[in-house]
């Protein structure tokens, strides 16, 4: 680390020492205007939407009234017992499943350890309403097991349509990341620990209990409230396979664009808000034990080969990788069918998308721009951002601001930033005082780029911590010596910090780009008929009932976001290793 602490007076120039009260000030100003960004953006539209909670149709302030009306028609409340449970036992099975998944890639030795992992990670890139489609193939009232795989042996039928089929699909969707929450806290282990324990007579069963489980505790906590998120606020799923079986999410699609109900579909966001909330403060304040947990330095676990141990994992692991495996193989083999499930016949009759809706390839090609615009502007934006707010040492009221203000939209689903950005940004103005103020963004509403803002501060949280992690990692000897020479903060940020973190910089492009074409909660309130997108599209195909073209266009997402993974691991490869070179001189 010296030798590039010594290399960075060659590879800067000194800038004059009478510019440091002008930096400071940039700093100043560059921080105030990622708070105005996050504010604008992000609570200025949330109280729109909690304004248009509280008014009538004709417009006058009500107050709690709608919220009375919606406790009080049974209809619409059960759907929030119903979200629970779904979220509850989803939460149950994705963590359990997990935990043991993730025992057997840190504390096993079972082989091809990276390419499970590959595989449990398949979901991230897939919309999930491919995980629906997928489950209507396959235990729908025409599907493959259902029918007993072509009249080959007796059928099942599992009851699909309801809790069944949307906890099942919701499992998929929070397993991976239930997986990687807790590599991440069993990887972390003492093994002191276990040592001590084993010097003291306890089995492995008591060991388990005293040692792994608290050992973990902060990690397994954090992977049950980000599953409970997920199936608590996601939309795909249920409304493929939900059947007449309501939750939040689908009320709020159905108020809103089944009935145009925008007030009632208001108040149905601000209740699937609130727990979801709740749930993101119990976590960061869990996420904050954990990181105070592991600053102590530790000695990381080796795992011994044992062969019944690893026997039964590697068949664990087996088994979850070839359900995950056999899910979205049914997938694409149903976009290739002819007539499911008459005429078998393979070809690409579905992927020309010809007598359907929702756009074909323009929807597609739409979700590629719009996900590219976002990667590299999302990218831009979130990493200057945590560089700012990371890598200066004055201002920390207006620092920590920012920080809250930059992780605040982890707790906000898609549905509920689709409708509130539809209240903000499509209004022509407001009365303030008796006086109207016009909307300087109103011409944003219906463009490309209310799609790629919802997408970026959807997504911005997650994207925003990695940085910050990232930039905690770099030696401050690049700013200590950058400062000490006087050189512009931006000359080393875009010569130093940039270069060191791509890695990092590329893994944020990516997150933005896979989520941005897979995601349809937003953008289903937000695109226009001039720009259909793919997500979207794959949703009206179902509603219009055409499912072998609705899964045709979800293969295409997910080869999509498989090929900028494989192009992002090509890519980072590379850069890794000319920097091993590098610093090796």
């Amino acid at each position: 680390m010296s030798r590039i602490a010594a290399a960075i007076p060659s590879a800067l120039k000194p800038a004059f020492p009478e510019h440091i009260d002008t930096e400071l000030w940039t700093r100043r100003v560059l921080i105030l205007l990622i708070c105005i960004w996050m504010f604008v953006m992000v609570l200025l539209p949330l109280f729109q939407l909690l304004m248009q909670s509280m008014i009538n149709p004709q417009g006058e302030f009500v107050g709690l009234a709608n919220y009375i009306l919606y406790f009080r028609t049974p209809s619409l409340s059960r759907s929030l017992g119903n979200s629970i449970f779904v979220s509850l036992t989803t939460t149950l099975v994705a963590v359990s499943l997990g935990f043991v998944y993730a025992y057997a890639l840190t504390r096993t030795c079972i082989p091809a350890k990276g390419i499970f992992k590959g595989l449990a990670m398949m979901p991230l890139f897939a919309p999930t309403l491919l995980n629906g489609i997928a489950l209507v193939y396959l235990f729908g009232r025409k599907g493959l097991i259902t029918r007993g795989f072509f009249g080959t042996i007796p059928g099942v039928d599992i009851h699909l349509y309801g809790p069944v089929g949307i906890i099942i699909a919701e499992v998929m969707f929070a397993f991976p990341q239930a997986v990687l929450i807790l590599t991440i806290a069993l990887g972390m282990t003492d093994v002191r620990l276990y040592e001590a324990a084993d010097s003291l007579g306890a089995g492995r069963l008591r060991t388990f209990f005293t040692v792994t489980l608290p050992g973990i505790k902060y990690g397994l906590l954090s992977a049950v409230f980000v599953c409970f998120i997920l199936a608590f606020t996601d939309f795909g799923a249920p409304k493929v396979v939900g059947g007449n079986f309501n939750i939040l999410a689908t009320d709020i699609y159905k108020q809103v664009i089944g009935q145009q109900n925008f007030i009632m579909g208001a108040v149905v966001s601000v209740v699937l808000l609130i727990p979801t909330v709740v749930a993101f403060v119990v976590d960061r304040i869990i996420q904050r034990r954990q990181v105070a947990m592991i600053a102590a330095k530790s000695v990381p676990l080796i795992p011994k080969p044992q062969r019944l141990r690893d026997a039964f994992f590697l068949a664990f692991c087996s088994i979850v990788a070839g359900l995950i495996i056999a899910f979205y193989a049914t997938a694409l083999f149903a976009s290739l069918v002819k007539v499911w499930p008459y005429t078998l016949d393979l070809g690409f009759w579905h992927y020309r998308f010809t007598g359907t809706g929702g756009g074909g390839y323009a929807a597609f090609l739409n979700s590629i721009r719009m996900s590219l615009y976002t990667a590299f502007f999302g990218t831009c934006i979130t990493f200057s951002a945590a560089y700012l707010i990371e890598k200066t040492r004055q201002m920390k009221a207006l620092r920590q601001t920012a920080y809250f203000l930059s992780i605040l939209p982890l707790a906000l689903p898609g549905l509920v930033i689709g409708l509130s950005y539809i209240f903000f940004f499509n209004a022509r103005g407001w009365t303030l005082f008796g006086l109207f103020v016009p909307n300087p963004f109103n011409f944003l509403y219906a463009t490309m780029g209310i799609l790629v803002i919802s997408n970026i501060i959807h997504f911005f949280s997650v994207s925003f911590l990695t940085a910050t992690t990232a930039l905690k990692q770099l030696d401050k000897a690049f700013e200590t010596v950058s400062e000490s020479l006087g050189v512009p903060f931006y000359r080393t940020f875009f010569r130093v910090t940039v270069p060191v973190c791509l890695p990092a910089v590329l893994e944020i492009g990516m997150y933005y780009f896979v989520n941005s074409m897979a995601t349809v909660s937003a953008g289903i309130f937000l695109y226009s008929a001039d720009l259909p997108l793919a997500s979207v599209a794959i949703a009206n195909m179902d509603d219009a009932g055409d499912v072998a073209p609705a899964c045709a266009m979800s293969i295409l997402v997910v080869a999509a976001n498989l090929a900028v993974r494989i192009f992002y691991g090509w890519l980072t490869r590379g850069i890794q290793q000319k920097s091993r070179a590098w610093t090796a001189r």
